[in-house]
């Protein structure tokens, strides 16, 4: 993995070390970071995407907490040789879950058709953005 793979959206209402250990974790989870994986450092996190060092290393200390992630002398942040990775499809699902509530709620309130709303993630599932 490289710095290059985050996609940080400095104007977004979730804080960027909030939008990184998010990332980090659902990549975990879903087996696309494989343990004892290592991650980019934070330094180079931090000038990548011209961020302060500091919100890359809380991020980390966050995911290295909840014991996603393992600080190697030398090496630097690995993934947890002892993370585990959701079971079922349904456990990968309630990551998202809240999102999916959210995008329906403002879905209804702004009144859009269900069908638009399915065509444009299905769209954006595909990558046509």
């Amino acid at each position: 993995m490289d710095a290059s793979e985050f996609a940080i959206l400095p104007g977004a209402a979730e804080p960027i070390y909030r939008q990184i250990a998010g990332q980090l974790r659902r990549m975990i989870v879903s087996g696309q970071l494989e343990k004892g994986a290592s991650l980019p450092s934070v330094r180079e996190v931090a000038g990548f995407h011209a961020i302060n060092p500091m919100t890359v290393s809380r991020a980390y200390s966050l995911l290295e907490t909840e014991g996603h992630l393992e600080r190697l002398q030398g090496r630097g942040m690995i993934v947890a040789t002892s993370s585990r990775r959701a079971a079922s499809l349904d456990q990968r699902l309630a990551l998202i879950e809240p999102h999916l509530v959210e995008l329906a709620r403002q879905a209804r309130e702004l009144e859009l058709p269900d069908d638009v709303i399915l065509r444009r993630l299905t769209a954006l599932l595909e990558g046509k953005e």
